[in-house]
């Protein structure tokens, strides 16, 4: 996500939501750090046909959950407050963030099932290597499981870990069991440590103000935001990457098991209500370089994603979606996905949100109540929809990372 690196004052409509829902926000200037919610009515969908491939998009008291192939709304689920979504890493679940917990939602048949990691302020949910990470910011309880498990509907089993001091945090498990997890308090933020597979610790470091945000790129080499760069774990040791000038904020990444380079942004104002950056980073894990891309346009935390082939893709606010070469940072196709559009300066208000599963790309358009997807090699729209309501965050199925 992407809000302020500091914690600020919520004001407006922001402030009412946050006492109510008792939410955080993800580090960044103004908008990516927070759970939400509310607890579902009872309904009875399991007779309701099961959806191929499905997208669930959050609205304002509820979700929608649509065809992935012809964005047919399938269903409507009332679901008060603010929510959030995520892949959970199979083909039929996603991940709800609500006001007491993450709730596991079954998207094929459009209910929620019995799994859920009850806690205060759910936060990152990361997936790789067939394992998908849940982290708790109220309590610090970092959660491990399979994916595979939710099939049978209940709370699966798996790996616990409680971090020192809750904070906002973000975990990854790598292939050979190690667990690598964010370190701070709620008032601060300040790197990472590594405990093996029997949950010793077998590495640290401590020079990464502000960590923020997680991202894997090609050999398992991992990377976490800064307010000074970025901080990798390769090989069994950490790496820090260093950024021009005393502040430059990468708090958004994403990885790509195709690229060994990290896509992120960059921000340089710590004043600055909402900074709206217009350059992207691109950290290539060979050689802990950055290089900084102009694109010309200004994106939102919401805005980045990675294609099929390891492709840096960018939704910026002139409405183009961007397929960027990380190799060279050369914008090698420009998609008109939306209008022009301004990033709200309160994080949980909707903008157009970018998902990308396989070779289509599922761009939303709040304003308009639409949502469209788009064929990445060709860059035509396959399909659109109208809603009831505009949406906010944008998620579906994915099986396997």
């Amino acid at each position: 996500m992407n809000k302020p690196t500091r914690a600020r004052v919520f004001t407006g409509t922001a402030l009412v939501v946050a006492a109510s829902m008792a939410l955080t926000a993800c580090g960044g200037n103004g908008n990516d750090d927070a759970p939400a919610g509310g607890k579902p009515k009872e309904r009875k969908s399991s007779e309701a046909a099961a959806v191929g491939n499905p997208i669930v998009a959050s609205y304002d008291g509820g979700l929608y959950v649509l065809d992935g192939e012809t964005l047919k709304l399938a269903k409507t689920i009332a679901l008060p407050g603010f929510n959030r979504v995520n892949p959970a890493g199979d083909k039929d679940h996603v991940v709800v963030s609500t006001d007491s917990g993450f709730r596991v939602f079954d998207a094929t048949r459009q209910e929620f099932t019995a799994a859920e990691f009850k806690g205060a302020k759910p936060g990152h949910v990361v997936r790789h290597g067939g394992r998908t990470v849940l982290f708790t910011d109220g309590t610090g309880e970092v959660n491990v499981f399979d994916p595979a498990a939710l099939s049978d509907g209940r709370k699966p089993e798996g790996r616990t870990y409680t971090s020192a001091k809750p904070h906002h945090g973000v975990a990854i498990e790598l292939a050979g069991g190690e667990l690598v997890t964010t370190l701070g308090t709620e008032e601060k933020r300040t790197g990472a440590l590594v405990l093996d597979k029997d949950s010793k610790e077998i590495a640290r470091a401590e020079n990464c103000p502000g960590v923020h945000g997680e991202a894997a790129a090609q050999g398992e080499v991992v990377g976490f935001g800064c307010e000074d760069g970025v901080l990798l774990y390769k090989d069994g040791e950490f790496t820090k990457v260093d950024a021009p000038g005393d502040y430059a904020r990468t708090g958004n990444q994403a990885g790509s098991d195709a690229s060994p380079i990290l896509l992120g942004d960059y921000k340089t104002d710590p004043d600055a209500e909402l900074e709206r950056p217009t350059r992207i980073s691109l950290i290539d894990t060979r050689t802990a370089k950055m290089k900084l891309v102009d694109l010309g346009t200004s994106y939102s935390f919401r805005s980045l994603a990675r294609g099929p082939h390891g492709e840096a893709l960018v939704l910026g606010t002139n409405g183009i979606l961007h397929v960027i070469d990380p190799e060279t940072g050369k914008v090698e196709k420009k998609i008109e996905a939306v209008g022009d559009w301004t990033e709200p300066l309160d994080w949980q208000q909707p903008r157009p949100t970018l998902f990308v599963r396989d070779h289509t790309a599922y761009v939303s358009d709040p304003g308009k109540r639409q949502l469209h997807s788009i064929d990445l090699e060709s860059g035509k729209k396959l399909a659109s929809v109208t809603l009831p309501k505009g949406t906010n965050e944008l998620s579906g199925t994915v099986a396997g990372h």
